[in-house]
């Protein structure tokens, strides 16, 4: 099998499987069976860009409650205290635990807000056709795909600033409806990355020969 590497598969009458990634001849159908894995075969995932932007959309909306209702409250002899992500971080720093203040801001604060950012530009460039920085779009999209891999070790730093705050029987830590929406915020931004098919960033590129 001979492809031309100036134009796409698509463009020489070829589908590629997304899953075992087999080239295979295109038919006439919208779409046809992989013979190696037996999953469909799209040339573009049907509704990709809807569905990612949807997901996305819902996960900045879902952020801004996420940073700023309670996460915990803290019940230390009788005495409540109720704690944004934000304020728990800044308690940290104050009780000498900068490293993990940090590390708590980067991964809960930083890499979600990021990582969506970069999924919006990639969206926008898609959209509004931009034929140039193709292949900077495409690394940026696996870098996001990559973090996403990762995704839950923002829960699991949030579950470490409960860990620190938590003194046994002395005191105790209950968790806010923040927490349930940072957890829906980080599988939104996950599948939004999933739902996106990366054929798309290079389809503007033959558009423009």
């Amino acid at each position: 099998m001979s492809l031309d590497e100036n134009n796409s598969a698509l463009e020489q009458g070829y589908l590629s499987c997304r899953h075992c990634h087999k080239l295979i001849e295109q038919g006439d159908q919208a779409f046809d069976y992989c013979p190696r894995c037996h999953s469909k075969v799209y040339s573009r995932i049907p509704h990709s860009l809807r569905w990612s932007w949807a997901l996305l959309l819902s996960g900045f909306f879902l952020y801004i409650p996420a940073n700023v209702l309670p996460i915990m409250t803290l019940n230390k002899m009788w005495v409540l205290r109720t704690d944004t992500i934000m304020s728990g971080i800044i308690n940290l720093y104050n009780i000498g635990m900068a490293p993990i203040a940090a590390i708590v801001f980067i991964a809960s604060v930083v890499v979600p807000l990021l990582k969506m950012l970069a999924l919006a530009y990639i969206l926008l460039a898609i959209q509004f056709k931009k034929s140039s920085n193709h292949l900077f779009r495409c690394k940026m999209y696996r870098m996001v795909e990559f973090i996403g891999r990762w995704s839950m070790l923002d829960i699991f730093v949030i579950s470490i600033l409960l860990g620190i705050v938590k003194f046994g029987n002395v005191a105790s830590v209950n968790l806010e409806p923040a927490a349930f929406l940072f957890e829906i915020v980080v599988i939104l931004t996950m599948l939004a990355a999933l739902s996106l098919d990366s054929r798309l960033i290079w389809d503007s590129l033959h558009d423009s020969h």
